[in-house]
């Protein structure tokens, strides 16, 4: 094994406290990740306790049901019966409405909460119920006669997407 003299031992040791101290200097930010880390495991536990509270008032209702009467004591008069919606029946086929140019994702969910689903329900608005709906989304009286919603949508509806993306971009 070769010998150090101390000169050698002196700079050694220097070289690596510089390189501690460099290291120390270019750390990769491990805060900022932990910030995230920790941001992100709140939201995580306010969403469970959403949910937890959501299931606790699910099981409050369930409770709170009358129970059914029993049937010998129950003399119902037959009524015309009413279609029963199942899966089968049900309608779930939603049309893409953040094709349209000024709607996007986030306008699609606002307007699947107003209760519009297909570009027929966008093209058979009123001017008033235009109006309407421009009041509840917040947006700018006009807004959706300028951004011509009812044409778009009606190219969308009978699938000229081509022609829609030429149009409309």
């Amino acid at each position: 094994m070769p010998e150090f003299t101390t000169n050698q031992w002196a700079i050694l040791f220097l070289v690596l406290v510089l390189g501690w101290l460099l290291g120390l200097v270019s750390r990769s930010g491990g805060r900022k990740w932990k910030r995230a880390y920790e941001a992100e495991r709140d939201a995580r536990a306010d969403e469970q306790a959403e949910l937890d509270a959501a299931r606790a008032r699910v099981a409050e209702l369930e409770a709170a049901r009358p129970a059914p009467a029993p049937a010998a004591t129950v003399v119902e008069e037959p009524v015309a019966a009413e279609p029963v919606t199942t899966t089968e029946t049900l309608d779930l086929a939603r049309d893409d409405l953040s094709l349209i140019r000024g709607i996007g994702a986030a306008g699609q969910r606002r307007l699947n909460e107003e209760g519009i689903y297909r570009y027929s329900d966008i093209t058979g608005l009123t001017p008033a119920e235009e109006a309407e709906l421009e009041k509840r989304l917040g947006a700018d009286d006009g807004y959706i006669e300028q951004e011509q919603w009812r044409e778009q949508a009606a190219l969308l509806e009978s699938g000229q997407i081509d022609q829609h993306r030429a149009t409309f971009g």
